[in-house]
């Protein structure tokens, strides 16, 4: 454990939050793709440090396959590595929590996510009851997040983007999400999710999250830049010029 002076910026100017004490001593940052590209998967962990992967119901209609069969094929493109993240569909508890056993029978080790409204919370307790790993989502205010992680929920995720585009502060709510877990549910994670830029996720990533999950496209923004690439061209040209060859 160490203590961490956390600063945030208001209208007033730079003031103290307050000394949290912290658990981010030693820890890894864990990074996800959020995606169901099996493909794109494959391709990407051989460049990322990846946790592991990430769904929702939208994304995985999108790829038109049934979970039973993409879900192992997103665990053998993570060569049999990671986590993978699955939601339920049911409305009731009750439903989720059948649903969250037909998810953990294809993945043993899958985290269930579920969604924070009330019926989500009253399956999140169930599920820690029995040893289920869940994810509260659909997460669009602190407080809401908290509970969450107060019923059982191993990860919570935020929804930054989504927050922003309803006139609210996505990356001051992952702040404000970060200290409440901090203070009073220290065995959760804030897993911050939805995004459009680069520049959101790292905010995220300097107030302290310890996992977020990139869509593929901000992913590859932040390995592809057109000013690395003109200054690798460069080295390139210059090395042939002195030595005759672009090699060592």
């Amino acid at each position: 454990m160490k203590v961490i002076l956390m600063w945030v910026n208001s209208e007033a100017g730079f003031y103290v939050v307050g000394l949290l004490q912290a658990k981010f001593e030693g820890y890894i940052m864990e990074l996800y793709l959020d995606t169901s590209d099996v493909v794109a998967v494959k391709k990407l962990a051989r460049i990322f440090p990846l946790a592991g992967v990430t769904t929702n119901p939208s994304i995985v209609a999108a790829g038109k396959k049934p979970l039973d069969v993409l879900l192992p094929e997103l665990h053998d493109a993570l060569g049999g590595k990671g986590r993978l993240f699955a939601q339920v569909m049911a409305a009731s508890a009750e439903g989720m929590v059948e649903e969250a056993r037909m998810l953990r029978a294809i993945i043993k080790d899958l985290v269930v996510k579920v969604p924070v409204n009330a019926e989500g919370l009253a399956a999140i307790k169930m599920l820690k009851a029995e040893g289920i790993p869940t994810l509260g989502t659909a997460v669009y205010g602190a407080a809401q997040g908290m509970f969450s992680a107060l019923a059982g929920a191993e990860y919570v995720a935020p929804y930054v983007n989504r927050v922003d585009a309803q006139g609210g502060d996505g990356i001051q709510t992952v702040i404000e999400l970060q200290q409440l877990l901090t203070l009073h549910a220290p065995h959760s994670k804030v897993l911050a999710a939805s995004f459009k830029t680069p520049r959101q996720a790292l905010d995220c990533m300097l107030a302290g999250c310890e996992s977020i999950t990139l869509p593929l496209d901000v992913a590859q923004q932040f390995i592809s830049s057109p000013a690395v690439d003109a200054a690798i061209v460069k080295f390139e040209q210059d090395w042939q010029s002195a030595f005759g060859r672009t090699s060592l």
